[in-house]
């Protein structure tokens, strides 16, 4: 594929925004089970966000990088989709090399 800089980015950009969305709609897929299918998460999304605005120097804060994955307030999607995980899935978790 042969394209120039500005409409690579903005075909990345465009196919991150529609990851983020598909991740908001599917509120069943516990950030636990992507870790251990993915090795990733709506939380490393948030902080790699966060990680990159730091790098350029744009101030964003680590609630505000969660809600712009989460599109709410973190605690508030947590009180809402997050369910207890199983032994199962800890387990797999400490077993993947996610760094989590």
């Amino acid at each position: 594929m042969t394209i120039d800089d500005k409409t690579r980015t903005e075909l990345e950009a465009a196919a991150f925004r529609r990851l983020v969305e598909h991740l908001r709609s599917r509120t069943d897929v516990q950030n636990i089970d992507l870790m251990n299918l993915a090795g990733f998460c709506r939380n490393c999304l948030s902080n790699w966000m966060k990680e990159e605005a730091d790098a350029m120097g744009v101030a964003v804060s680590k609630d505000e990088s969660r809600e712009a994955i989460y599109g709410m307030p973190y605690e508030t999607w947590k009180s809402k989709f997050q369910g207890t995980a199983t032994p199962e899935q800890v387990e797999a978790m400490k077993k993947s090399d996610s760094g989590h």
